[in-house]
């Protein structure tokens, strides 16, 4: 089992990886929209997800993968209003195939003033 943490995005207060790397598997903990200065990006969904997927971008990057590879991804949203947005900017940063996803709409995030965060699982770079 390897950690994974890259400068490219800002660390978490809470007790985490930002991915572990476990085979040929990297598992990617949910990021939230936060650029690498720690500023929280809040308001536009569309703004949120691109935030949210660079940085996880970043993290699949310094694990020697990519959005590419990415097998599966769970993503919670505050509200279902969000998922057009949500759905136009995350089909800019995945291709097709797509990865399995499963998608949850919750009461609160634990920085309530985001609506996004997404997890993925993907497969290393032979």
């Amino acid at each position: 089992m390897r950690q994974i943490e890259t400068s490219e995005v800002a660390p978490s207060s809470a007790p985490l990886s930002q991915a572990i790397v476990e085979g040929d598997l990297v598992f990617a903990s949910g990021q939230i929209p936060r650029e690498p200065d720690g500023t929280i990006i809040t308001g536009d969904i569309k703004e949120q997800t691109a935030q949210v997927m660079e940085n996880l971008s970043s993290i699949l990057e310094e694990s020697g993968s990519s959005l590419d590879n990415v097998i599966k991804s769970t993503v919670f949203l505050t509200d279902t209003e969000h998922f057009d947005g949500f759905n136009d900017m995350y089909a800019k940063y995945m291709n097709e195939p797509y990865p399995a996803r499963s998608a949850f709409i919750v009461a609160s995030l634990a920085r309530t003033e985001i609506d996004v965060e997404v997890e993925v699982i993907a497969k290393i770079d032979e």
